[in-house]
């Protein structure tokens, strides 16, 4: 199929632990038709047919490719879009109906998932920023070179391990967030508290225990609230393992928005991140688990390369 330039190519990514996912579709249809917008669509079968689903719209000339889901699959959208030759993807805007678990790229743009109508009229106005990526560039088991890009933030340590277990016990709670985080924040009291890690940040070194490391090209779920995807930068946050009355604080102070207040808290702002060792902690990317790198790999930006469609 060829398509207009004109017309939208979506992909609709239903809801891990939906009840019923097909009802938020038909409601995002009828708004669709309500302003008027010529679209195509396609629907994900599993987490790993996002980047084949765009590149599909890619290669069919669609310039407007909206993702109807969550931060895993824009991440994966991300990626399939940075497979493409800078020429062509110029001319390809992205955007986003939030329908994820924590859909916290979203939310850095105030596009609300509740609020579905005002984002499908905000994006027909074609309203884009250039913004940025941080890319992972390691290697795997094999020693093989690999590299992936997140828009939102990469985790290593307990928060990694937190975002895993937080998606897996949503599944057994019907889709509800606040079960699935209280039943995660009960299982974390069986998880490994702090891994010995080994980094390079500036000019600092840090060879230390560490409980978490948000590196965040947005906000990072909170971690790293003063993040922005279009200055070039990326913020990091290094946690060290505080005493279990700093842990409660702690947590009231991520659940206020003031995080970075917190005395075991130790910000940064850089443009790449050295990391030597982490002794088998678990990593995230945009909330998606990925095996741990083997050996040392680095973090840094990419900017101005992806079109985002913007309220």
């Amino acid at each position: 199929m060829r398509a207009e330039k004109k017309k939208w190519g979506l992909v609709y990514c239903p809801k891990t632990g939906a009840l019923r996912p097909h009802k938020f579709w038909k409601k995002i249809e009828q708004c669709l038709k309500d302003n008027d917008i010529e679209y195509d669509h396609v629907q994900s079968e599993s987490r790993d047919s996002v980047e084949r689903l765009v590149k599909m719209f890619v290669n069919n000339g669609y310039t407007n490719i909206v993702i109807v889901g969550g931060d895993t699959a824009l991440n994966d959208a991300v990626n399939c879009m940075m497979q493409i030759d800078n020429e062509q993807r110029e001319n390809i805007r992205l955007g986003v109906i939030p329908n994820g678990t924590m859909n916290d790229f979203s939310r850095f743009w105030n596009i609300s998932e509740d609020d579905y109508a005002t984002t499908i009229a905000s994006l027909k106005k074609e309203r884009t920023r250039k913004i940025d990526l941080g890319c992972v560039r390691y290697k795997n088991s094999n020693d093989e070179a690999c590299h992936r890009y997140f828009l939102n933030c990469m985790n290593i340590g307990l928060v990694a391990r937190t975002m895993d277990l937080r998606r897996k016990t949503r599944h057994y709670m019907f889709g509800s967030r606040t079960l699935s985080f209280v039943l995660s924040l009960i299982l974390l009291i069986f998880q490994r508290m702090d891994y010995a890690m080994h980094l390079k940040i500036n000019t600092e070194t840090i060879k230390r225990k560490v409980m978490t490391i948000c590196i965040g090209n947005a906000r990072g779920y909170g971690q790293t609230p003063s993040a922005v995807p279009y200055n070039g930068m990326l913020d990091v946050s290094v946690v060290y393992q505080p005493a279990i009355l700093q842990l409660f604080d702690g947590i009231i102070m991520f659940i206020r928005g003031r995080l970075l207040n917190h005395r075991s808290v130790h910000p940064y702002r850089t443009s790449k991140v050295t990391i030597e060792d982490i002794h088998q902690a678990p990593v995230s990317i945009d909330g998606q688990m990925i095996k741990t790198p083997k050996g040392a790999f680095t973090v840094t930006v990419e900017p101005e390369v992806i079109n985002f469609l913007i309220p």
